[in-house]
């Protein structure tokens, strides 16, 4: 149910690649709360996702760019800043490749061009895009950024390699920038650290139905899916929390506070005793 909380806000919505994308879910939300908004993906991603349906079914520009690059981001914002009529209000960085997990590279066997690129596209990509839009003063007093993060980043999760890494440095980016960024211009920045959620991209992480399982288990409100991850990142676009800044925000269920359910107890009292039947025999 649409409640116009977003009505009259420009956006940019960085990742969408398909439906099964969190930054679909968003971009679809956001315009359904009043928001007028331009998308953009690498040009391979266009090329291959259906973004450009996307587009068309929300009247966005669609304009191709890597975020990994200062000069395509100058594009998207002056794009941006064009073809919706003003300075932008929110901006959504959905962004996140590793070549070592598509590769099945274990993480004591990484390769170090490899981990360079996860880095550069999933984290580091995040401040090239705070730098220009803060260089080219392309965000709006009291603006809201937001970034999708992974509890990865604090605690060890197996099979999510060196994407750990880069969340951590995209949430420790946000605090830093999140200062700066707050005094000279109000504009808030944030993570969302989401629950484990079935995407294109998650697909590659080792592990991943397991891991969906035991955290929906784990969790006392069961996984947050994308839909749901969308609601939230338009409360956080939202004028209702316009003091909310420099934050890793927990959307998982509760699973980051828990360190055993009755669900999770149970499943391994079960397997404990199939174990124990094999030995048996």
């Amino acid at each position: 149910m649409a409640n116009d909380l977003l009505k009259g806000k420009r956006g940019i919505i960085f990742g969408a690649l398909n439906d099964m994308s969190i930054a679909w879910k968003v971009a679809e939300r956001v315009v359904e709360e009043g928001a007028i908004i331009t998308l953009s993906n690498t040009p391979m991603a266009v090329r291959m996702g259906t973004t450009d349906e996307l587009a068309a079914k929300l009247n966005a520009k669609l304009i191709p760019a890597d975020a990994s690059s200062v000069k395509d981001l100058e594009e998207v914002f002056a794009q941006s800043v064009e073809a919706l009529g003003g300075k932008i209000d929110f901006v959504l960085h959905s962004i996140g490749m590793s070549p070592n997990v598509r590769k099945k590279r274990l993480y004591d066997d990484i390769d170090y061009d490899m981990l360079n690129t996860t880095l550069n596209v999933s984290a580091i990509s995040f401040h090239k895009m705070l730098q220009v839009a803060k260089k080219m003063d392309a965000i709006n007093d009291y603006g809201s950024v937001v970034a999708l993060s992974y509890m990865a980043a604090q605690r060890t999760v197996y099979g999510y390699n060196d994407m750990a890494d880069a969340k951590a440095l995209l949430e420790s980016i946000a605090r830093s920038f999140g200062y700066i960024y707050g005094v000279e211009k109000n504009v808030r920045i944030n993570t969302i650290s989401q629950s484990p959620t079935v995407t294109t991209a998650g697909a590659g992480v080792k592990t991943m139905v397991g891991l969906l399982d035991y955290s929906d288990r784990m969790s006392p409100l069961g996984n947050a899916d994308a839909a749901e991850c969308a609601d939230y990142c338009v409360a956080m676009f939202s004028d209702l929390t316009r003091k909310v800044t420099m934050q890793n925000l927990l959307h998982d269920g509760g699973f980051s506070s828990m360190a055993l359910s009755q669900s999770m107890m149970e499943q391994y009292t079960k397997s404990i005793a199939v174990e124990e039947e094999v030995e048996e025999k």
